[in-house]
């Protein structure tokens, strides 16, 4: 998938790239400033309706908070999906202001605190324990309660899962425990007054590979069903995690979605149906719901050619969109796409130009030598696949410049 058709995927109004039907100028105008985040409802609706569509019925569709944990979003989200994943007490919070059950909340994460241990207990949500340890102390914390924990178990497997943009499971892991010591663990808990559900698994991200994520999640399934074998309880819950990717880089090749979903409907029908008819089978996404579904808007205050190069200096930059520089996990720095978001109908111009942002380190580059339309002080500069780990996942308070807005349109 190139840059072009990314942009292309979003409409235009006279010239003007278009988020939720507003024109950016006069998104802007109600912002009130730049730079900002925008996302987009229709587009957020449309993409969890072509999962829908892709995926077997029996399949439950979680949000995973982490992605995109702007309260407007997961509220629009409540209203989609069939449950949501947290990784901290703040986005628990979060996901229980919205009409979502807490029984269809699970909280995972290494390092849960006793706070946080006792606020997931009091809630009723589900606690994805990562350690012996954290089990033993939801347990204490249940019986000073007096409120019968409800939990699963998450579960480190003995596999990698290979092009994966960050790898959560297989070798030694701070996530889950490891699959080997899961039996004793359960032979452990058993005569525990707990409330057990099932396993967790999830093994990496952002991975755009169709054939590798079947087969990961065909591991998964036998995993699970090899531990199902020895739990003490029925098996109520199985979270197979995720691992879609997006595409960022220019030629990046959009996953396979149909054959994702055909996969999953025959691990269905020929192994999770026979064996754990009682079990809510879910699938946990975050970046695929929402990334392709935001933008990030920075106006430029400088233009510069510095000895033959052009510079179109913006008033946001890495503290903001850390992914987009290059320094959240990139081992070669590649761009996102980028236009000039009111300049959509205008040629490109012949001499490239490089993005960058407000901070005082060469390290905020927002776009290196890009092929766009002459640009000049006062335009808008859009950043697209920006709906995840955009704001919560950046800098903020470097160098002290002021947060910015987001937006749901």
């Amino acid at each position: 998938m190139t840059h072009a058709e990314v942009i292309a995927s979003f409409d235009s109004i006279d010239g003007q790239l278009a988020v939720g039907g507003l024109p950016l100028e006069r998104l802007a105008a109600r912002v009130g400033s730049t730079p900002f985040f925008a996302y987009d409802r229709g587009r957020l609706t449309a993409r969890v309706g072509s999962l829908r569509a892709a995926l077997p019925d029996r399949i439950n569709l979680s949000y995973a908070v982490k992605a995109n944990p702007m309260p407007a979003v997961v509220q629009h989200l409540s209203g989609l999906v069939d449950s949501f994943d947290v990784a901290s007490a703040g986005e628990m919070r979060t996901a229980l202001d919205t009409p979502m059950p807490p029984a269809r909340v699970s909280f995972a994460g290494p390092g849960k605190t006793d706070t946080e241990l006792s606020q997931a207990i009091a809630a009723g949500v589900t606690i994805e324990m990562e350690s012996a340890g954290e089990a033993s102390r939801v347990l204490r914390i249940g019986d000073h309660l007096g409120i019968r924990p409800r939990v699963a178990i998450r579960v480190n497997p003995d596999f990698q899962v290979k092009g994966s943009g960050m790898r959560m499971g297989g070798g030694p892991q701070q996530f889950g425990v490891d699959v080997e010591q899961v039996p004793s663990l359960m032979a452990d808990l058993a005569a525990m007054d707990i409330d057990f559900q099932g396993f967790h698994v999830f093994a990496g991200s952002q991975n755009l590979n169709a054939d590798i994520l079947c087969d990961a999640q065909r591991k998964t399934v036998d995993l699970v069903l090899a531990l199902a074998d020895k739990s003490p309880w029925p098996v109520r819950y199985v979270n197979l995690g995720g691992g879609l990717g997006i595409p960022y880089f220019d030629k990046d090749a959009a996953v396979d979605l149909d054959a994702v979903g055909a996969n999953l409907a025959t691990l269905v029908e020929e192994s999770i149906d026979p064996n754990l008819p009682e079990a809510r089978v879910v699938i946990e996404l975050g970046r695929y719901i929402v990334g392709e579904c935001g933008i990030y808007v920075t106006r430029i205050v400088d233009k510069k050619v510095s000895r033959g190069r052009t510079y179109l200096v913006v008033d946001g930059g890495l503290h903001h969109q850390l992914a987009a520089s290059g320094n959240f996990g990139q081992v070669i720095r590649r761009n996102y796409p980028v236009s000039i978001g009111n300049r959509m109908d205008d040629p490109v111009d012949p001499d490239p130009a490089t993005v960058v942002g407000s901070l005082c380190t060469p390290l905020d580059l927002l776009g290196d030598n890009m092929s766009l339309p002459a640009a000049e002080v006062g335009d808008l500069v859009v950043l697209f696949q920006a709906g995840a780990y955009g704001l919560t996942a950046s800098p903020t308070a470097f160098l002290g410049h002021p947060a910015p807005a987001e937006v749901l349109v």
